[in-house]
């Protein structure tokens, strides 16, 4: 019977460094999309599948992270005193249960597989969710949420997939089918960021993971990989053959790629225009812009 899977780890240690000058100050997992940050994005999606533990991987200068959750007693109660209580809904949101979030320190960058492997106390023996906040993903129901509902039924390791076009597919660690049944395929291998013309599918692997604890064992036995790092994906590969193996979801919903400039503002103009208290009036806008070419 397959475990079910209550932790998500989120690698939040990353420097920002492609969103600078704002990241000297902010972690970038801070940055608003339209008026929520990255990071709430990530837990949202988490806890509408059913995520319970949280477990934060972070550096120096993250402290906001923590602060960004705990509970504001002053703004509270100046917001009762006004009477804001949809504002006070808002903030409720954002919340936390004592307890539910864990923090830990990865103290050298040394990748993402390393920053998943400090995390090994917390997750224990059983399977657990990994989650990068730069992807953001619109979705009638949660991408976590499809992964579990499927997971629940096959067990091992699971990766979100989309499907990319070739001459994007060099962007990405790319897919391997040995088959499909519906959304759900069956991988033989990996290849990270192929040579134009060289990818073995079309289908892409994105920040969503559910993974076994065999991953944890392979991640401390593994040494460096690409670009000097500890690579999560090498770890997976080596779960590749075994029983119930490695497997891919060709999730439901767009993602946006907030971890890039292009990819962020492009987020900005859809979460933008799909708010109904917003999209009118920033509809209206866009269309009266004049856009050379």
């Amino acid at each position: 019977m397959v475990k079910s899977v209550t932790k998500a780890v989120f690698p939040v240690a990353g420097l920002g460094t492609r969103f600078l000058p704002a990241t000297k100050s902010i972690p970038k997992e801070i940055m608003t999309l339209v008026d929520r940050p990255l990071i709430q994005y990530a837990i949202d999606e988490a806890r509408g599948a059913g995520i319970t533990d949280f477990i934060f991987v972070t550096s120096r200068g993250k402290s906001a992270l923590e602060d960004y959750f705990d509970r504001a007693p002053e703004l509270e109660h100046a917001l009762e005193a006004k009477g804001k209580t949809d504002l006070m809904e808002v903030l409720e949101n954002t919340n936390m249960p004592s307890g539910a979030i864990s923090y830990v320190r990865q103290q050298q960058a040394m990748g993402l597989g390393h920053a998943v492997w400090c995390a090994r106390r917390l997750i224990g023996d059983e399977p657990f969710a990994v989650v990068l906040p730069d992807d953001v993903i619109a979705s009638d129901e949660p991408v976590l949420a499809q992964m579990i509902e499927a997971h629940n039924e096959i067990g091992g390791c699971m990766m979100a997939a989309m499907e990319v076009e070739a001459d994007k597919a060099s962007a990405y660690g790319i897919l391997d089918p040995e088959s499909r049944d519906g959304n759900v395929v069956k991988v033989k291998g990996m290849v990270e960021k192929p040579d134009a013309g060289t990818q073995p599918s079309n289908l892409a692997v994105i920040g969503r993971y559910i993974l076994t604890p065999d991953v944890l064992d392979s991640l401390h036995e593994t040494g460096r990989g690409a670009g000097g790092e500890i690579q999560l994906t090498d770890a997976i590969a080596e779960q590749i053959g075994k029983d119930p193996g490695v497997s891919g979801l060709i999730f439901d919903g767009e993602r946006f790629d907030c971890g890039s400039k292009g990819g962020f503002l492009q987020a900005t103009v859809a979460f933008g225009m799909a708010r109904g208290d917003l999209g009118p009036e920033f509809k209206d806008y866009l269309r009266g812009l004049k856009i050379d070419g």
